[in-house]
């Protein structure tokens, strides 16, 4: 598979043509306020670190008034160099006020640094707890009192005893030897259902069989 061929991304030029730019505006300045050797070099950084940082922070935790003020402090801070070199200003005499705003800006960088890395983003809103569901209130018990006479209570019926069940004799004394050995094998009587299993009858037949065992 061939790799896509390098393409140029004219918007990625344009930053890097405007940042070298006010990177060499913001060396300009320090150097002409007395920041020589590699201290005017290490302003430029600093405001553009302080830049990014606060737009960072603007991205991720959205805005807020402590990412604002840091993220306008930085952006005046390279416009205002940008501006100050463009021949508005004679950097062979920079003013006093200038140079104190120079030589403080390490100081204020750090703080604005230190408060966008460690202050805590807005806490999340913490939702509402719901309500309980209220308990199903029981079914109101009728009162035997309010009954109409008219209704009765319907009579109980008892069912009829069934007719018990005729086994020829017979049957009766070969279920007698069937439980004598099953008692003699096993040392327990033999219950209703391995007395119908070993017969082969049908389970009334059976009950009317042990009854008459018992």
């Amino acid at each position: 598979m061939a790799r896509p061929a390098l393409r140029i991304d004219a918007v990625l030029v344009q930053a890097v043509i405007a940042g070298a730019l006010s990177f060499a505006h913001l060396h300009d300045l320090a150097a002409a306020a007395g920041q020589d050797g590699w201290k005017a070099w290490a302003y430029p950084v600093s405001v553009d670190l302080l830049l990014v940082a606060a737009w960072r922070r603007l991205r991720t935790d959205g805005p807020s008034r402590l990412a604002w003020c840091w993220f306008v402090i930085a952006l005046v801070a390279s416009l205002g160099a940008n501006v100050a070199t463009a021949g508005l200003l004679d950097l062979d005499d920079v003013p006093a006020w200038l140079r104190i705003l120079v030589a403080a800006w390490p100081a204020l960088a750090f703080m604005g640094g230190t408060l966008l890395a460690h202050s805590p983003a807005r806490p999340e809103p913490v939702p509402a707890a719901e309500p309980e569901p209220a308990a199903a209130e029981p079914d109101p018990v009728p009162d035997p009192v309010a009954v109409p006479a008219s209704e009765e209570p319907p009579a109980l019926t008892t069912a009829a005893p069934s007719p018990p069940v005729p086994v020829p004799a017979a049957l009766v004394d070969h279920a007698r030897k069937v439980a004598a050995d099953h008692e003699k094998r096993t040392g327990a009587r033999i219950d209703t259902a391995t007395l119908r299993a070993r017969l082969g009858v049908p389970p009334h037949l059976a009950d009317a069989i042990a009854a008459q065992l018992t």
